[in-house]
Parts: structure tokens; sequence; C-alpha cells
């Protein structure tokens, strides 16, 4: 599929070399000139791969959102038509920081966009973990939350093409929230608490 990414930071830069490795075609919407994170991706997976973020959206099935949440509303008023497309939101409202009004950022975006199917993937662990879920024999889980089945089945997809061992539904809009709550929850523990970053979330079942 073609895969428009807005934000070519940590998590965006991450999820883009990880999709292009797997087969997808991948877009960065971008504003030139480059940043600096920006020219340290195009580094990594070609320059050509960079474009305005509309002409990204306007070619792509699927929008991937990792901008920093305080950004959100602006992100996605400069989007273009989203009709037809997936977004998926890989943001989070960390102490405060979100779009103002709004107690979560697929919220802001639902709010801003066209398109109703958005769903909340990806953003429940590092960047780390996303270059590479596996630890020994075991893979990390990933988690989704939204009430697009359509956005729930290509989260889905991306997750475990990616690597990771199984991408757990938490339910629709009404736990947007508490998807949030559990990447803040990773945050405490890899960076409060000193557990440091190789570190994430799995589920066992008997």
């Amino acid at each position: 599929m073609i895969i428009a990414i807005i934000g070519s930071g940590n998590v965006g830069g991450a999820l883009a070399q990880r999709f292009i490795e797997v087969g997808h075609t991948v877009l960065i919407g971008a504003r030139f000139p480059l940043s600096e994170k920006s020219v340290k991706l195009a580094t990594k997976i070609g320059e050509d791969r960079f474009t305005s973020p509309n002409h990204a959206v306007a070619q792509a099935e699927v929008i991937v959102l990792a901008t920093p949440a305080l950004k959100t509303i602006d992100v996605v008023q400069e989007l273009g038509d989203t009709t037809d497309k997936v977004i998926i939101d890989t943001m989070n409202s960390v102490r405060g920081m979100g779009p103002a009004g709004f107690d979560n950022t697929t919220n802001a975006i639902l709010a801003n966009t066209v398109t109703r199917d958005v769903v909340k993937c990806f953003n429940t662990t590092g960047f780390e973990n996303i270059l590479n879920p596996h630890y020994g024999d075991q893979a990390a889980d990933m988690f989704m939350a939204g009430d697009s089945l359509k956005g729930k089945a290509i989260a889905a997809q991306l997750a475990r093409e990616i690597g990771f061992s199984d991408c757990y539904d938490l339910g629709g809009n009404d736990k947007l929230t508490l998807i949030e709550q559990l990447a803040l929850n990773w945050i405490n523990l890899a960076l409060f608490q000193g557990y440091g970053r190789s570190m994430a979330f799995t589920v066992l079942k008997r």
C-alpha cells in the first residue's frame, strides 16, 4: 500500500524504515527546506520520498500522523482531502501537552478531517521497539483503539508485518484516552522509573 507519514522524528522515521522494509511505498510529508530530522531520515530512506504533506496525502491510501501532539490540529488542517483514507494516529497528549480543547489527539483529528477511518496505534512504545520488537524468541505486542474497523484492520496488518506478535484491540473511541494512558505507563517505566527504553509490553495467555 502507499503510506504517507507526516512527521520525520523518531517514531515517524522508525515506521517509515520498517514499512519500506516489508514492501510498502512510503512518502514523507515534510516542509521545505528539510529540517535536521528530515535530512537525517532522508540519508536512510532517500530524499526522493520527501514531498509536501498535502501531495503525500493525495497519493496515499493510509496516512500516519507522527508529529508533536500540540501541533495536531494545525497538521491535520494542512492534509487536504482525506476522503476514503485511513489515518493512523501515533501521538499522545503527554502531561497536558496536547491539542487545545481535546483530551486526546485522535478526537482532535476526527474534529478536523473528513474521514471517519481514524485509529490510534503505534503510540504505546518507544521507537526502538518499532525498529526491533523482538526480545529473544518473543516479540512485543501492539495495541490500538478507535471506532473504524477498516482502520483497525490496516493498523493490525502493519503491526504484524513489522514484527509485533499481535495487535490488541482495546475498543472504540471511548477507549482513546485509555490507550494514551497505556503509553504513559510505558513512558513512566522506561524514563521516570529507570527501567530504560529497552522494554516493551506483551500479553501472556494460558
